[in-house]
């Protein structure tokens, strides 16, 4: 049972972090190949929205798994950290999935469906270039926190001495 635990912790934790990590690429591929930034943003759009939906499942599996780990005694110290850390991955991630995109998307369709077809001085425009920004943070900040994650649950555990 601790070894079941303890592997899909960290194939959830791989899982979610190999996406964050390869998402840069497929957005980088998509503007670089297509040459309508509409379609292409469209794709990263909805390349998003399944990464994230595979956070938010991830997550909560890692969290019901950690405390699991607790009571079961398969991880070797008390992981209130790591609880928190994926319950900061979560927020980030539905921060974004639930508020961030949304409101990206309502400055797309404010201005006809195009962002880029309007000036960047257009206030729908700069709106969804800030949100656009934030979106990039946020995402970073669950990769840092993702790490830290693999660092907590990968130190040596404290030893008694006695």
């Amino acid at each position: 049972m601790k070894t079941i635990i303890r592997t899909l912790i960290l194939l959830l934790i791989v899982m979610w972090l190999g996406g964050v990590m390869f998402f840069p690429i497929v957005a980088a591929t998509a503007f670089g190949t297509l040459s309508d930034t509409h379609a292409a943003g469209t794709v990263v759009a909805h390349c998003l929205r399944i990464l994230h939906e595979e956070g938010l499942f991830a997550g909560a599996a890692i969290v019901v798994l950690l405390i699991a780990g607790q009571v079961t005694r398969a991880l070797p110290r008390p992981g209130a950290a790591s609880v928190v850390v994926t319950l900061i991955m979560l927020a980030l991630t539905a921060f974004s999935q639930f508020w961030t995109i949304p409101q990206m998307e309502k400055d797309r369709i404010a201005v006809g469906g195009a962002i880029d077809d309007v000036p960047a001085t257009n206030p729908y425009h700069a709106d969804f270039n800030r949100r656009h920004a934030l979106s990039e943070k946020t995402e970073e900040g669950v990769l840092l926190a993702g790490i830290v994650l693999v660092v907590l649950l990968c130190r040596e555990p404290k030893t008694v001495r006695g």
